[in-house]
């Protein structure tokens, strides 16, 4: 936008809505705005929501979006003089990262083209969509934006983490996909029916299931449809003959939306951290259709544009290239960096002690070093790809997978390479140890 078409869009705005922009400019909550103006806090959020909109701010069809820190930047840039220094994030209460975004959070970076085409994908009958990336990459904000997405278009959409299956639930297939029916009724809100319609003993446990969501949970939501958002999907690779069994029925139901237009209602996103590295048939597995999503780390403008947001103003070009030469787009790396230097640490400081047991990534490297040291196979193959350098190394696949799903390296082709420089200089340091 150039400075002629903004101002063209400012001068247009209402009395009321420069009150409401003032307000929002100087760092004042809706609620205090609201208060101040004598309106619903809800009538503020509007007016601010219109005038993202009026800047072109708006979002497409399906998302769920806040655009706020945009319309923040954009006075930075045309009417700084506007603008109260140091707002933003600084006004807020920082969340500490680590977990989740929640899909409006203005932490979050818009993955695009990936999410807009996730969305496209969650309009078509039956979709399935798998998202892949090493921990703390960003799957589960991705999910909970297309959750929100999804509500948006009047889908029912829930997610369920399939971490919170105990080991007691998956001692055989029956007994998981009884816990798997009981979670999904609870979140829907809906009256468990399992005694009904499971027989288990002449069906099996797999057609039990089957015969649970298509005769009732899909006829109960059948006008809306149903997102059904699988997260840590990975946990079930523990447990193969669970795995093998429960996989092979997403792939059946998916295929289903083909033949019957009751499982045309259904959508399937499934999140994982690795490759599938159990036995499954090409013809049964949910692996190996639908969209395939990887994510990738951030770009450094989009590091940029996230230094922008949390209010890091300290940080220049030669600063900003040092964090990124440590942790590389890692986003959980970067946020939690960024968290450090906007509630006051400096980075001389932060890049100095970045790999110490001191250093702000000290409970993150000592999980990732107390996950490895039971394993000694795995162990040496992290010290093989410390030792390659920049240059890779092969390993074997099993232990190249697990590495990756824990954003210790990066798979290019059969070569394996340490992910960043915060890697090799912690685990250089306690090599002997590893």
């Amino acid at each position: 936008m150039t400075s002629a078409e903004f101002d063209a869009i400012f001068e247009e705005l209402t009395p009321r809505q420069r009150k409401v922009l003032q307000g929002f400019l100087t760092g004042a909550t809706d609620e205090a705005i609201a208060t101040t103006l004598t309106v619903e806090t809800a009538t503020i959020r509007r007016h601010l929501a219109n005038i993202c909109k009026d800047f072109g701010l708006h979002n497409t069809c399906g998302e769920h979006y806040s655009y706020r820190e945009d319309l923040r930047s954009l006075f930075e840039l045309h009417h700084p003089e506007l603008v109260k220094p140091g707002i933003g994030y600084e006004a807020r209460s920082l969340e500490f990262p680590g977990s989740p975004l929640a899909a409006d959070s203005t932490c979050y970076l818009n993955r695009q083209p990936i999410e807009d085409t996730c969305i496209r994908e969650l309009h078509k009958p039956g979709a399935l969509i798998r998202i892949r990336a090493p921990q703390r990459m960003g799957k589960t904000s991705l999910l909970n934006r297309l959750l929100a997405s999804a509500q948006a278009a009047n889908l029912r959409a829930i997610r369920i983490d399939l971490r919170q299956a105990g080991a007691s639930f998956l001692t055989d297939l029956d007994t998981f996909l009884h816990w798997f029916c009981m979670v999904v009724s609870h979140k829907l809100g809906v009256p468990l029916q399992l005694e009904e319609l499971w027989d288990c003993d002449r069906l099996g446990s797999m057609v039990s299931c089957t015969a649970y969501f298509q005769a009732y949970l899909l006829e109960v939501i059948a006008s809306s449809g149903l997102l059904l958002g699988l997260d840590e999907v990975d946990w079930l690779f523990q447990f193969p003959t669970v795995a093998q069994g429960f996989f092979s029925l997403l792939r059946s139901w998916h295929e289903e939306a083909k033949n019957l237009e009751i499982w045309q209602t259904l959508r399937l996103v499934v999140v994982h951290s690795t490759e599938v590295y159990i036995p499954l048939n090409i013809h049964q597995s949910p692996f190996n259709v639908g969209l395939p999503i990887r994510l990738s780390e951030w770009t450094l403008e989009q590091v940029q544009q996230l230094v922008q947001r949390y209010g890091v103003v300290s940080l220049n070009s030669r600063d900003l290239l040092s964090l990124v030469q440590l942790v590389g787009g890692h986003p959980y790396l970067i946020q939690l960096a960024l968290y450090h230097l906007q509630t006051g640490m400096i980075l001389p400081d932060l890049l100095a002690t970045a790999a110490t047991q001191t250093g702000i990534y000290s409970s993150y490297l000592r999980q990732l070093f107390h996950t490895i040291h039971p394993y000694p196979e795995l162990a040496a193959a992290l010290q093989q790809a410390i030792a390659a350098g920049t240059a890779g190394t092969p390993l074997k696949p099993t232990l190249a997978y697990r590495l990756e799903s824990l954003g210790l390296i990066t798979l290019q082709g059969n070569t394996a390479a340490l992910r960043c420089d915060l890697y090799r200089r912690y685990f250089q340091a306690f090599s002997s140890s590893v």
